[in-house]
């Protein structure tokens, strides 16, 4: 591994996060892997020779539970979603060179051989710990399936945390009266001998680790926490029938307890980055591409995840690597999540736009792949509306790159067959080379939304050189100066391709069709950028479509409908059975998928103690407007906001960063606390109180037109 800037002479792997083989696909999570996808082609515009890899997970408790209540075994439930992916992903030309699955031949073997090189090194150890057991179905439980009391607040409990209560951690056989959550069967606790990977001692190597790795500062800073506020030793296996054997030819296999214990998830899943590595070099050969090199010599890996599964990534994969002998990440990009309309995505409630939706309803795959790569930055939450979606396809893509291009090659077709006889002007080539410069600087600093800015705002210069120009104007008059103009033209037009060629794959690839180009705009590095068109070409097809604002609206119509159908069987189901039926669409075994149902909570309490009306009085509460918003560095849930409250603007910080569109903020009229003390948060200093509702941050304003600066009282 290196950090010198992108294109290096080493071989570079970019790997997505494994979609968890139980359940369909939405946009929320299509934005990882339209990102990876859309990384791992701009290396390769850069000239870096680049392997796009990923997997389904097929292991873990969920999938054997639903497996088994489909009646099926859970190799073939997990198979057919597994299936489904791979038709999926090339829909939206998500385009792996290998996509694997964690139960076939090649992750087993090199799972087990990791596993071994690590007991050999001394990393794993046997422990005695509680484990929850059915005695009625023989089947033992991991604490996630598992209710009971909690015992510190009472309320409603999972067997590893009271969510539903005061959030504690519990530990394995602290949950009172606790029951199967599969079979509602009483479960009890005794002791089980496990194997533990020893991530304790990996604490000195890991700080380091972080201070070299690169990606978004959220998977950089985040585990710092983790690691200074000391490291767990992680258990790596689990009493399932379903997953990855634990060796038994390991050197510490020597007890009895591991003839049936299968392997952690989270140990097999990451390997399967480098078994698909490996089946893409067997593939292609050697020659071609050498697996060993990124993974075991010296590489340049880049994980693009999500979020919520930062720590499994910076602390217990790269300690796995290190003591295993192989090459650490270089790069960690942790996107954001997606919401919906500002809310967040409810699967159970079917509130989604789901990816075989979106295709049904004929939109093509690029303005997704657009949308969700640009809008904000990939370690930000992403809102999803379809009146937004309309507005960037409207104005960017429609109204900047799509009527640029078709403007220019239609004049330059009609009058010329072509490019006209010319050479590129200084002014041009320098603006094209400053796009260059500039999607060079966004792949180095794994901005994806960089990348594609690149080419729109080379496409507005493009309309504002042409418009400046006026070539139909000049076609009598100075016709020199038309050819030069319109060649121009056709040479931004190839420039546009080249770079907006990862975002916007087949669309692209029509452009480059209609330049006369030979090839594919695929394998173009950005030195093409610059070179001379081709020559002569027809009239071209607009590449995009506006959208219609009534289209827009039978699309929230039908959203709406939707979530109202689910939300009432969701009901009619309540009153049937008061069993709560636990949403099973996770990434792993142990971690939630964060797009997952954002459930109601229930009403909080009312507080029994009273304050006088003078205390009430003594609160100076506002009218403000927000004047701009933008995320505070490094904090995952902070925003700082302006805040204009009539006598003078005002600095707040508020928890809002995951919940709202900030680049929709401004001009919103808000509630503020405007006599609260001063703080500082995360070194950004905080002067007053954003007033909210609930935990989806509600914003508090007026039913009227209050001015700005109105007390509240």
């Amino acid at each position: 591994m290196s950090h010198e800037e992108f294109p290096t002479d080493r071989p570079a792997v970019v790997t997505c996060g494994l979609p968890y083989a139980n359940g369909d696909l939405h946009v929320g999570h299509l934005r990882t892997y339209v990102g990876g996808d859309v990384y791992a082609r701009a290396l390769e515009t850069l000239g870096q020779e680049t392997a796009f890899v990923s997997g389904s997970d097929m292991h873990g408790t969920p999938v054997a539970v639903n497996a088994d209540k489909e009646g099926v075994s859970p190799e073939e439930f997990a198979l057919e979603w597994h299936e489904t992916y791979k038709e999926t992903f090339p829909q939206f030309d998500i385009e792996f060179d290998n996509y694997g699955h964690t139960h076939d031949e090649t992750n087993t073997e090199t799972t087990k051989e990791i596993v071994r090189e690590l007991a050999a090194n001394g990393h794993i150890y046997e422990k005695e710990i509680m484990v929850a057991y059915d005695p009625i179905e023989d089947q033992h439980l991991p604490d996630r399936y598992v209710e009971g009391t909690c015992p510190y607040c009472g309320e409603t409990a999972r067997g590893d945390e009271c969510d539903d209560g005061c959030q504690r951690h519990l530990e394995p056989g602290e949950i009172e009266d606790p029951v199967s959550s599969i079979t509602g069967n009483p479960a009890e606790y005794h002791e089980r001998t496990h194997k533990f990977f020893e991530v304790s001692e990996f604490a000195d190597y890991l700080t380091d680790f972080l201070d070299r790795l690169e990606g978004t500062s959220n998977a950089q800073n985040q585990p710092r926490e983790w690691i200074e506020s000391g490291l767990q030793d992680w258990c790596i296996t689990r009493d399932l029938d379903w997953g990855i054997d634990y060796p038994e030819d390991a050197p510490d296999a020597d007890g009895d307890d591991a003839d049936d214990l299968v392997l952690y998830v989270w140990v097999d899943a990451p390997i399967e980055y480098i078994s698909s590595t490996k089946q893409y070099t067997d593939r292609v050969g050697s020659d071609t591409y050498d697996w060993e090199q990124p993974w075991k010599d010296d590489g340049e890996i880049v994980h693009v995840i999500g979020r919520d599964i930062i720590q499994h990534h910076a602390i217990f994969w790269p300690a796995m690597l290190n003591g295993a002998g192989y090459v650490e990440p270089r790069a960690i990009m942790a996107s954001g999540f997606v919401t919906l309309g500002g809310k967040g995505f409810s699967t159970s409630r079917d509130r989604a736009v789901w990816a075989d939706e979106y295709l049904d309803e004929g939109f093509h795959p690029d303005l997704l792949r657009y949308y969700l790569a640009t809008n904000g930055g990939f370690q930000q939450d992403v809102d999803f509306s379809w009146d937004k979606f309309r507005d960037r396809v409207n104005t960017e893509l429609v109204g900047t790159l799509g009527n640029f291009v078709y403007r220019s090659l239609l004049f330059a077709a009609r009058n010329y067959g072509g490019a006209p006889d010319a050479t590129v002007s200084d002014e041009v080539d320098d603006r094209i080379a400053e796009a260059v410069a500039d999607f060079e600087s966004a792949i180095n600093d794994y901005s994806i939304r960089k990348a594609g800015n690149a080419a729109i705002d080379l496409a507005g210069f493009g309309n504002e050189y042409i418009q400046r120009n006026e070539p139909w104007k000049l076609t009598d008059d100075d016709p020199e100066q038309a050819q030069q103009v319109i060649y121009d033209c056709v040479q931004l037009s190839k420039a546009l391709a080249v770079l907006f060629q990862p975002v916007a794959p087949e669309t692209c690839d029509r452009l480059w069709s209609q330049l006369g180009e030979d090839g594919d705009v695929a394998d173009a590095t950005v030195a093409v950028a610059r070179e001379a068109p081709q020559g002569e070409f027809d009239e071209p097809d607009e590449l995009f479509a506006k959208i219609e604002a009534e289209r827009v609206e039978e699309l929230n119509e039908k959203l709406d409908q939707r979530v109202a159908d689910a939300t009432d069987d969701e009901a009619d189901d309540d009153d049937a059975d008061d069993t709560d039926d636990t949403d099973n669409d996770t990434m792993s075994d142990d971690t939630t998928d964060a797009d997952t149902d954002a459930q109601a909570a229930d009403l909080e309490a009312l507080s029994e103690e009273r304050i006088s009306f003078e205390d009430f009085q003594d609160l100076d509460i506002r009218v403000g407007e927000i004047i701009d918003a933008e995320g505070v560095e490094d904090a995952d849930k902070l925003a700082k906001l302006q805040v204009d409250i009539g006598h003078e603007e005002r600095q707040l910080v508020a928890g809002i960063k995951q919940l709202h569109d900030l680049d929709s903020l401004p001009g919103t009229r808000v509630i503020i606390v405007a006599n609260l003390e001063k703080a500082e948060l995360f070194g950004v200093e905080s002067n007053g109180m954003l007033l909210a509702a609930g935990d989806e941050a509600d914003l508090l304003t007026t039913h009227g037109d209050a001015p700005i600066g109105t007390r509240i009282q």
